[in-house]
């Protein structure tokens, strides 16, 4: 991707690649606190001074739920579990891929990915690595 390329790419497309590409990343502030893309400002002190360390490979499933009725640019997909997951200092929110819905649970070891839409749009996503 070239520097211009990148200035037209928002935060959380850069978030994404970065996942995508196995280099995912998160935002620190100096107290240690965690933050996603595309946030660029520490919302408790002010501070632009943000600076990337790297995701873990893994974390675990800290609440989740089962979709039947989605919206409809995800019926197909139906039905499917939505995670929040633990990944240390940040938590990300995304659909369980690769997984059968009833080994989703609490305490799954999961790995962040991204993966393309029907409609073209990427979204992040989990796999399980509990059988990898």
């Amino acid at each position: 991707m070239s520097d211009r390329e990148g200035h037209t790419r928002s935060r959380h497309e850069r978030f994404l690649d970065a996942i995508a590409d196995g280099e995912g990343y998160y935002l620190a502030d100096d107290d240690g606190n965690g933050y996603v893309p595309p946030r660029a400002v520490d919302p408790i002190g002010g501070t632009r001074n943000l600076t990337q360390e790297p995701l873990p490979e893994t974390g675990e499933i800290e609440s989740y739920t089962v979709v039947h009725v989605p919206p409809s640019e995800f019926e197909a997909d139906a039905p499917y579990a939505l995670a929040i997951v633990d990944m240390g200092r940040v938590r990300l929110t995304g659909q369980v891929c690769d997984c059968d819905l009833d080994d989703v649970d609490i305490g799954l070891t999961v790995s962040p990915a991204v993966v393309t839409t029907n409609n073209e749009e990427r979204v992040l996503t989990f796999t399980s690595q509990e059988n990898a």
